[in-house]
Order: structure tokens, then C-alpha cells, then sequence
């Protein structure tokens, strides 16, 4: 059994290295990974070896949050190689280390919280389809100034999203530059800073506590998470966001997902990408084109959503609207 998940893990670090980020056999790739992601880490840095010059790899230590930086000299030799792959257990993709390396021309997948099933599962799925899909959506988006989400269980917040950058994550990443999430699947956008206002109950998942026994219900008042009830759930994510500072509180991201072979599972790497949910995340947003820079990016999931761009309903319950495979 053990080889046969072996093989499975080996197989789909190479469709992430060979498919996904097109990994070239005169280029030279970096595999930063930590203790509790070592096993993927050694995977990828394996199948890198098979399909590229050098591969290297570097374990650090697991960062404590979402977003907090790595060492200082992992950051600078993020910028000396062609590619960076991150399976680590918190997430380095709003990280200074991530955007300052993308400027330098390297193609950085980041795959915070990774497991074998995730890759197995979300990496085999066809890329093609989550293209026609995230780009529907991304074209949708272009005119549009607000966003609503309503849901049966008591979600109604309005974001004005006029001339914010659209961001669609199709899980390829051959450019130079290029960054986003292995695996992938979403097209996502910051709102106006300050400008969010309703009610936001997360009822899938949430970024530092995993899959949700119990709704949180978060009150958003001019771009600001101002109130957060719940029960021991909603107590764990007042504690995730305390330490940050208040703009860890702040209306970071609006994201759709697109990859029809992701599920539920815990982790926010995969749950943010399932076909038919919402999330909205609170925190950094600065890679996404907007102003709020703190060492936390936490996203909540959202089932079932209703989803107006401007007047026009464009998912209901989950399903899109004028859209099919």
C-alpha cells in the first residue's frame, strides 16, 4: 500500500513540475518545503531532478501563521533560480519573499497545506475545463462595480470591486512571473479597502482551524470583520486574528471556485477551489493589487452562495448560471 501512495505522489509532483509549471530541462529549480510537509517536498525535489538541471531542496522551519515570511536568505535565493515550488504547512504566497521574487521573472507555485490526496485528487483533473470556466467567470467580472453574496444561512455582504485587478488562477504557471496556488482553480479580487458591508457566515471551512462543526458568523462594517460569533470555532479565529494586528481583520479577497475535482476536505489550498462555493478572506491582500499589508491571509468558505455581479445572478445555490462544460 505503501509504494502504490508513493507512486501516486510521484506521479502527480511530476504533472505539477512538467504540467503545470512547465519545467524546462536547462533550468534550475528551488523545493522549499518545512518538517510537516517533508514528505511532498522530497516528492517534488525528486521529480525535479527527472525533468530539470538542478533541483534543490530546502527545508525551514513551519512558519505560525499564514503569510509570515521565510528566512532572509531563502528569500534571496528565491530570486536566483528559474522555478519555486512551496509545499509547506502555512502559506508563503502573500509573502514580500513571493512577490519579490515573482518581479525578478521566477515562476513560484505555492502549496500551502498540501497532502497526497490533494495532489492525487486536484492535479489530475482536466485543465482545460477549469480554463473555459475561470475565464467565463473573469469575463463576467471585467464591468462589474459590486459584488453580493447571499445564502440561505444568513450571508448578505455587498463588495465594490470597480477597477480592481482580476485575477484568474488556472493552475498553469509556464510565464516568467508567473504565481498562484498548486493546485489551482479560482478567480479571485481584492475589494475596495473600507468599502464592505454585511454579513458573512462562513459554513465550509476556514483558513488556521480546518473543516467547521459549526457556522461562524462574521459582521463586516465598512471593510472591517467588526464582530465574529460562533461558538468554539469562532473563539479560535478571534485568537488567529489577534496577534496580527486590526487589518488582519480587514476584507482581503472575493474568490470563486473553479476546479470541479476538489472537495471539501480542511484544507484552504483545496477548499477555496471547489466548483460551487464562495470564499471571502480577511487580511494581506497585497498580491492581489490591494493595500493591506499584515503578516495574516485567512480565507472562509462559503456553500451554496447566491452571486450577484451588479443586478445579474450568476450562481445560484452553488450552480453557475449560463455556464456548461
Amino acid at each position: 500500500m505503501q509504494e502504490i501512495i508513493q507512486k501516486e505522489l510521484f506521479d502527480a509532483s511530476n504533472i505539477a513540475l512538467r504540467d503545470c509549471m512547465g519545467l524546462k530541462s536547462d533550468e534550475t529549480l528551488l523545493i522549499i518545503t518545512d518538517e510537516v510537509k517533508r514528505e511532498i517536498g522530497k516528492s517534488l525535489h525528486f521529480a525535479g531532478k527527472g525533468l530539470c538541471k538542478e533541483s534543490l531542496l530546502l527545508e525551514i522551519k513551519s512558519r505560525e501563521i499564514n503569510g509570515e515570511e521565510p528566512p532572509e536568505a531563502v528569500a534571496k535565493l528565491m530570486k536566483m533560480v528559474d522555478a519555486v515550488v512551496c509545499p509547506t504547512a502555512k502559506s508563503l504566497t502573500h509573502t514580500d519573499a513571493r512577490r519579490n521574487a515573482a518581479k525578478e521573472g521566477v515562476r513560484i507555485g505555492t502549496m500551502p497545506g498540501i497532502n497526497a490526496d490533494i495532489m492525487s485528487r486536484c492535479l489530475n483533473a482536466d485543465y482545460e475545463k477549469i480554463i473555459k470556466l475561470t475565464d467565463f467567470i473573469a469575463e463576467k467580472l471585467k464591468t462589474v462595480q459590486t459584488i453580493r453574496v447571499v445564502t440561505e444561512k444568513g450571508t448578505d455582504i455587498t463588495m465594490p470591486v470597480k477597477g480592481r485587478k482580476i485575477i484568474p488562477s488556472r493552475g498553469v504557471l509556464r510565464k516568467k512571473g508567473e504565481s498562484g496556488n498548486l493546485p489551482s482553480g479560482e478567480v479571485f479580487l481584492a475589494p475596495w479597502e473600507d468599502k464592505s458591508q454585511g454579513r458573512v457566515v462562513v459554513d465550509g471551512s476556514m483558513s488556521g482551524i480546518g473543516l467547521l462543526k459549526n457556522p461562524i458568523f462574521i459582521e463586516v462594517v465598512d471593510g472591517y470583520a467588526e464582530k465574529i460569533e460562533g461558538s468554539e470555532e469562532a473563539e479560535k479565529l478571534k485568537k488567529l486574528l489577534e496577534k496580527p494586528g486590526r487589518d488582519a481583520r480587514a476584507v482581503a479577497e472575493f474568490g470563486i471556485g473553479t476546479n470541479y475535482k476538489a472537495k471539501l476536505s480542511g484544507q484552504i489550498l483545496e477548499d477555496e477551489k471547489v466548483f460551487g462555493t464562495i470564499h471571502v478572506a480577511f487580511g494581506n491582500n497585497l498580491t492581489m493589487g490591494g493595500r493591506i499589508s499584515v503578516s495574516s491571509h485567512l480565507d472562509g468558505l462559503v456553500k451554496e452562495p447566491d452571486v450577484y455581479f451588479d443586478d445579474e445572478l450568476i450562481m445560484k445555490k452553488g450552480k453557475m448560471v449560463g455556464f456548461e462544460f
